[in-house]
């Protein structure tokens, strides 16, 4: 480009100096521009044409680089800054010295044969020196210029191949085995470079990875630690006066089943193994100044991480609880912004080692200071699942305790202090763990099936009435957890949800809770009437089809015939499902499917219908099903067939079972939505990754803006309304925020 914009004799711009000082991006303007005359000098230009990877051409002639060097040698400093060429000068793109890395770059190692291997950097810089010492002979004993030639496009071949051993059009240079080597660029770019590799993302010490399973009886604070990680894992304690004699009896008592210490750090930084033979030799040396190693302990500041980390709770803090075993135990409150499930995950377990970033995890990662996630404002280290459930059996009107069931539940919770009685109800052992001036009133999510709970109602600290489900508890709706959090503080809110938690298992545990396929059960009447609802469909589609192929059916203005008979046809279909499902829940009696669906604990009508009355319309894309064979979904079917079951209407249940068509079309729905679900997860992993380079850089300042990593203001107030969702009411902030603002 910069050849192309300069004049080939006297190296001007190719344009008035007042006309260049004018341009936004000389060297593309004028590149574009292609001037035939210089206006400084007046000599006649060649058209000058790049041959990559490094040959220049112009007009018909090739240009050797000693001449590309001179041309841009003759630019004056003051062209080449209102070429706007930055850095340096612009012969230096062109090098007549190589810089030869050192060899902390490019290490040899011994094979365990005893031979040594040299790094490819190493085997690259060896064919250049021998190629350049090869040029060095021929030039000096006067070889014929075609030889010389030769060499100089070898030694090219070989510096080029040293910087980027992918260039396109030059074959790569190969290892003795025929592996290419990895030169400059490939160390530095891709997934596995020098950036992304072992700066942005590296393995580090002082830290586990194991799979978790499931504790509900640890606080969400905690993590359960395997004891044989616990005993690899250190931490640096500082020997000081006050301390010394703990750490000494740390020393002495480190067993198989007893926390000990790895090793001793002398005030010289050399370091000692601690040995069961050695120990009582390492306690009497010990002293102030010496740093002792020791085990992971209850209470140390760990960080956890589960992959792929894709908000910034994917990585908090919690406090170390030594287990046995060979798990690591996470509390299911703390799975939801984990995105964790038993099923075999693993996740990254970190030891921050000094004060200050044990301190900072603490202040800022601990679980409960993330409660509150800075999407959407609203918790999410919530209750799930059996937690849900739980919490409504507790609270059910009729849920009722005698004094040693009472004793044990609260007992489980810490709670000793409380009134003796012969009986006690759910809502007042719920009341026993909430603060004692709450006031707050939710809408429950039972309440739209069962008017009586449609509302719960706390006063002063004590369930009225009302139930707690999901719309109190769960993941992004959580009003009593957002409210005590809100109110309390993190630390009241992280207590209520592992007490909520406990007492919703002790209960759902001795209350039983299974599942039957009677649960499933509906009456004749509701069959029939699901029965009839199915067929009306069936009648009222063939009547519509009917009326398409006559030419009668009223068109959707913009829309085909065609589309829009479809469009009617997939709406009733969505219709009848609606008709059944409303059918199901009038008809169900109040068992454990419906307990759960209910309360929002798991599932919905819409499953229970899919279970025990229809499936209804499986779609692909969006439409009924229609590819497949020529004009037909199924060889069964007749050519242009356009009723309902061709087309991938179900019209059994899961419980009964799937006629093989109805099988086949359920598959490729399901299909679908499993190629969906991969394709979103890669898409979302490099959105994430996209934003997370464009944004690594930005911090808010004390004085509420936004900066760069040079100070460069980007927002003048953070987000634009200054509201740190994390710490906001879903979003809204508070009339004394609004007044700090």
């Amino acid at each position: 480009m910069i050849l192309r914009s300069i004049c080939r004799k006297c190296s001007r711009p190719l344009a008035e100096d007042e006309d260049v000082a004018n341009m936004k991006s000389p060297i593309n303007e004028l590149y574009k521009k292609k001037r035939h005359t210089c206006p400084h000098c007046g000599e006649k230009q060649k058209e000058m044409e790049f041959q990559k990877p490094t040959s220049f051409r112009e007009g018909k002639v090739e240009l050797t680089t000693e001449e590309v060097r001179q041309r841009l040698e003759m630019m004056s400093d003051d062209d080449a800054a209102k070429m706007k060429i930055k850095g340096g000068r612009p012969e230096w793109f062109i090098l007549t010295i190589l810089p030869v890395p050192p060899v902390t770059v490019r290490p040899s190692i011994t094979l365990e044969t005893g031979e040594r291997s040299e790094d490819d950097l190493t085997h690259k810089l060896v064919d250049v020196v021998r190629i350049n010492e090869r040029l060095r002979k021929n030039l000096e004993i006067g070889a014929p210029d075609f030889i010389i030639a030769d060499i100089w496009e070898l030694l090219q071949y070989h510096v080029s191949t040293l910087m980027s051993n992918e260039i396109s059009t030059l074959p790569p240079a190969r290892h003795r085995s025929g592996r290419a080597l990895k030169t400059l660029m490939q160390r530095l770019g891709k997934k596995e470079g020098r950036f992304r590799g072992n700066l942005s993302g590296k393995r580090v010490n002082f830290s586990a990875r194991t799979v978790i399973s499931p504790d509900p009886y640890i606080s969400i604070n905690e993590i359960g630690v395997p004891m044989e990680i616990a005993k690899e894992l250190t931490v640096p304690i500082k020997v000081n006066k006050n301390n010394i004699d703990e750490l000494k009896k740390i020393i002495l008592n480190g067993s198989d089943t007893h926390p000990g210490a790895n090793y001793v750090i002398r005030q010289d930084g050399i370091r000692k193994k601690v040995t069961s033979e050695n120990k009582k030799d390492i306690v009497e040396e010990i002293n102030a100044g010496y740093i002792v190693e020791r085990h992971l302990m209850d209470g140390d500041i760990t960080i956890m991480n589960r992959q792929p980390s894709l908000h910034r709770m994917s990585m908090m803090a919690h406090k170390a609880r030594i287990m046995p075993f060979r798990t690591i135990r996470l509390n299911l409150a703390v799975t939801i912004p984990y995105n964790a499930d038993f099923d075999g995950d693993e996740m990254n377990l970190h030891v921050p080692q000094t004060e200050e970033a044990q301190t900072e995890a603490q202040m800022l990662m601990l679980v409960e200071k993330n409660i509150r996630s800075p999407r959407y404002g609203r918790p999410i280290i919530a209750c799930k699942h059996d937690h849900i459930t739980g919490s409504y059996l507790l609270t059910k009107d009729d849920t009722r305790f005698t004094a040693a069931e009472a004793a044990k539940m609260l007992f489980l919770i810490g709670i000793e202090d409380y009134p003796i009685k012969d009986e006690y109800s759910g809502k007042e052992l719920l009341s026993y763990i909430l603060p004692k001036d709450l006031n707050v009133e939710i809408k429950t999510s039972t309440g739209e099936y069962l008017p009586e709970y449609e509302y719960a109602v706390i006063k002063n600290g004590a369930l009225k009435r009302g139930v707690i489900d999901d719309n109190a508890l769960g993941e992004k709706k959580a009003k009593l957890i957002d409210v005590i959090e809100r109110t309390y503080g993190p630390d009241t809110a992280a207590k209520f949800i592992d007490n909520s938690t406990r007492l919703a298992l002790e209960t759902i545990t001795n209350h039983g809770f299974s599942i039957a396929i009677s649960d499933l059960d509906l009456s004749t009447h509701a069959k029939n009437k699901i029965e009839s609802v199915i067929s009306e469909y069936h009648s009222t589609a063939n009547k519509m089809i009917k009326d398409y192929r006559a030419g009668k059916l009223e068109k959707t203005s913009g829309l085909s015939s065609e589309t829009t008979l479809e469009n009617k046809i997939l709406q009733m279909g969505g219709m009848v499902t609606n008709e059944a499902s409303e059918i199901i829940s009038k008809d169900m009696p109040m068992n454990s499917v419906v307990t759960m669906a209910i309360t929002g604990a798991r599932g919905s009508f819409v499953n229970i219908t899919q279970m025990c009355g229809l499936v209804g319309q499986e779609s692909l894309e969006g439409e009924r099903i229609s590819r497949g064979y020529v004009n037909r979904t199924l060889s069964h079917f007749e050519q242009g067939d356009m009723s309902l079951t061709p087309k991938g209407f179900v019209s059994n249940n899961y419980r009964k079972g799937l006629h093989p068509f109805e099988f086949f079309f359920d598959a490729m729905n399901s299909r679908e939505n499993l190629m969906d679900k991969s394709l979103h997860t890669r898409h979302s992993g490099y959105m994430e990754r996209r934003l997370i380079n464009a944004l690594q850089d930005l911090r808010v300042e004390y004085d509420g803006t936004v900066r760069d990593s040079k100070n460069h203001i980007i927002q003048f107030v953070a987000g634009e309304d200054g509201i740190d969702p994390a710490k906001s009411d879903a979003g809204e902030v508070s009339m004394e925020m609004a007044a700090r603002l």
